[in-house]
């Protein structure tokens, strides 16, 4: 933890000791705290007092004030009004890029892993993170942020407020509430804060989604226009079986699968040092997605993140996805690649026969379809004139609609 983070922690501690004198709420249940921003012990606090008559106004600072200034560490703190861009400005078609954050089980870390990524993505973007979660809503745990949610002017609710980042959950409209939703009911609430959130910043989009396949990720799929799926698993090999089927779905939902975060990979000995795998080591063997980062089991992950300011290994996650992500839908292949895309039955066949036969041995042939081209190996080799089992074939979904064949003539 750095020493901004330290604090920070500090004088968030110390605001929530100022109170709403109406509500008898913190200045952060309250929503009068929009963010706050520690530089070299210089403190500003983005605020949103305009619910308050002037007096009581002027009051609630002066108490944020005298809090703030006296946090061991702090050498001045000065109170900003919040910009007006604050009230929002619309649903999730107003982002540019929307992650997903799922996975097949739940307990592998997939809030924890959505919450660090959004705030890796903070630190150079405009984020927000949705916590779809509707059974088990950990963000606002996580973040260590709660309710009540504001209305904008349109009456649309408005998310909370951490460090510059936008956060909205279910659990920050239920406070205290147990989320024992069913069918209907889970998704029109779902529905509604999708279509509503008036969200602050317009970059990325993170949501967080409950873990499995049930009514709630397909609504998602069917209703949030998702750029790409971040899938989480532990190296557990019943856990990365069901995590493959889930890739599956999202592909079959024309979902780009940006790639896998493996959790707790290992874990380092406080006391020597040594790194110790907690599963085994060829549980992701033949995996079809990309790892994007391996985390080890740390408690360095098993803290609050802070939008901006995350561990290098989550950093290293942040660059990696928005590198996914920028190249999403696209296919990597050589350029001699065979590309029978959109052709005709015949002239895929002429194609994938001439190039075949024109390599030598040992050459690789690589071809790039829009269907499943696993049935090109038995064709192949009656091209080589050798038997199916004599030479490799491998083939991978690169896109949703795109699959890739490799073989060794």
């Amino acid at each position: 933890m750095t020493d901004t983070t330290r604090l920070t922690d500090r004088v968030e501690a110390a605001l929530r000791t100022v109170r709403d004198p109406a509500a008898d709420l913190s200045v952060f249940e309250a929503g009068f705290v929009e963010n706050v921003a520690v530089t070299d012990g210089d403190v500003t606090l983005e605020t949103d007092l305009t619910a308050l008559d002037e007096a009581t106004s002027r009051g609630v600072i002066e108490a944020m004030l005298r809090a703030v200034d006296d946090v061991d560490g702090v050498e001045s703190v000065h109170v900003e009004q919040a910009a007006p861009s604050s009230e929002g400005s619309g649903g999730v078609e107003s982002f540019d890029h929307v992650v997903a954050v799922a996975s097949a089980k739940g307990g592998v870390g997939k809030s924890t892993v959505a919450t660090h990524l959004a705030c890796a993505l903070a630190a150079d973007a405009e984020v927000a993170l949705f916590d779809a979660d509707i059974h088990g809503p950990n963000v606002p745990t996580l973040l260590d942020v709660s309710g009540p949610v504001h209305s904008s002017e349109a009456g649309d609710p408005l998310p909370i407020r951490r460090g510059g980042m936008d956060v909205m959950s279910v659990g920050l409209m239920e406070s205290g509430a147990p989320l024992a939703w069913r069918g209907a009911m889970a998704h029109d609430a779902l529905s509604d804060l999708f279509e509503n959130t008036a969200w602050r910043n317009d970059d990325v989009l993170v949501v967080d989604l409950p873990p499995g396949t049930g009514d709630v990720v397909l609504t998602t799929l069917q209703e949030v226009p998702v750029d790409g799926v971040v899938v989480v698993t532990t190296p557990f090999h019943a856990a990365v079986s069901d995590t493959e089927r889930t890739v599956e779905l999202f592909r079959d939902n024309d979902v780009p699968v940006l790639g896998a975060v493996v959790n707790m990979a290992e874990y380092v000995c406080d006391c020597c040092g040594e790194a110790n795998e907690l599963f085994a080591e060829d549980a992701l063997d033949g995996f079809d997605a990309p790892i994007l980062a391996e985390l080890p089991f740390t408690r360095a992950l098993q803290g609050r993140p802070e939008p901006g300011d995350v561990p290098a290994v989550v950093a290293d996650l942040g660059e990696r996805t928005r590198t996914a992500l920028d190249a999403a839908g696209e296919v990597d292949v050589p350029d001699d690649a065979v590309d029978i895309r959109g052709a005709a039955p015949q002239a895929r066949k002429e194609r994938v026969r001439d190039r075949f036969a024109s390599l030598d041995a040992g050459e690789r042939f690589v071809l790039v379809s829009d269907r499943d081209p696993t049935p090109v190996g038995e064709f192949l080799s009656r091209v080589a004139g050798e038997p199916r089992e004599s030479f490799d074939v491998e083939v991978r979904r690169a896109t949703p609609t795109d699959w890739v064949l490799e073989a060794v003539k």
